[in-house]
């Protein structure tokens, strides 16, 4: 009797320690799924507005959008990389994407993602499916660099321009695990630099920034110099006596530039 019941404290040991065990690794694996979710939904973000585009001519098509408070959102148009999410649905890597947070079927607010093809309609069924980046995300905050005010700004009006750096906040909530418990809050913050800027409309269509007949006013209003091709303004000609253009002109003597040969 008494061997069985030492078995038998040795048999509950080993089962208590097996479910502990088990217990364990069911919530580790979770609370890394979690953590996965959430670098994924940061690193969508920070690839897509480090592709980002503007063009000025063409400005009705990439305007830059942001909107805080109880339904934020940011909206843009990239030329997304090619292991950027659901490529393989669109022909085109040049797409407006629209981040947003909408509420979800367990009524949690869940960032979701929207993509369309520049000129192209929406898509009806990427409408009504959007991309799910993560769930239950308490707040989602956008704030661009102002570089009149220098400081961060939560609206951004001059959408016709491209900021020179976003920070983005995302909170993300803590989901239920199989333990019954909530993973705790992570709140994570990121300063994401645009490496790109509207790209003007003479450098888009070619047209001299001069208007016809090229240069560059270079005399303000009303002045008769123009920065011409050769990169000097007219009036003072690298040929015109006494210009200090002229390295060979007699007031230049002192200048250090080469003096003509004599006769």
């Amino acid at each position: 009797m008494m061997a069985i019941a030492i078995f038998s404290l040795l048999v509950a040991a080993v089962y208590s320690t097996w479910v502990v065990i088990l217990k364990s690794a069911q919530v580790g694996q979770e609370a890394a799924a979690q953590a996965q979710r959430e670098r994924i939904a940061v690193r969508t973000i920070e690839d897509s507005l480090t592709c980002i585009q503007s063009f000025q001519a063409s400005m009705q098509y990439y305007t830059f959008n942001v909107t805080n408070g109880e339904q934020p959102a940011l909206s843009f148009v990239a030329r997304v990389p090619e292991v950027f999410p659901r490529n393989g649905k669109f022909d085109s890597n040049l797409r407006r994407l629209n981040f947003s947070l909408e509420t979800g079927p367990n009524a949690e607010s869940d960032l979701v993602l929207r993509q369309n093809e520049i000129l192209m309609d929406a898509d009806p069924a990427e409408q009504a499916t959007p991309l799910v980046l993560a769930r239950n995300v308490k707040d989602f905050v956008i704030e661009c660099w102002d570089t009149n005010a220098m400081d961060w700004a939560t609206e951004w009006d001059y959408t016709n321009s491209l900021p020179t750096l976003v920070r983005v906040s995302l909170t993300f909530g803590g989901n239920r695990m199989s333990s019954g418990n909530n993973a705790p809050t992570v709140a994570v913050v990121r300063e994401i630099a645009v490496p790109s800027a509207t790209l003007p409309t003479a450098a888009q269509t070619g047209t001299p920034l001069g208007g016809p007949g090229g240069g560059i006013n270079f005399g303000g209003p009303g002045g008769n110099r123009k920065l011409q091709p050769g990169g000097i303004p007219n009036g003072n000609n690298q040929n015109t006596p006494n210009s200090p253009f002229n390295r060979f002109s007699p007031n230049n003597s002192n200048r250090g530039f080469p003096q003509r040969p004599g006769p």
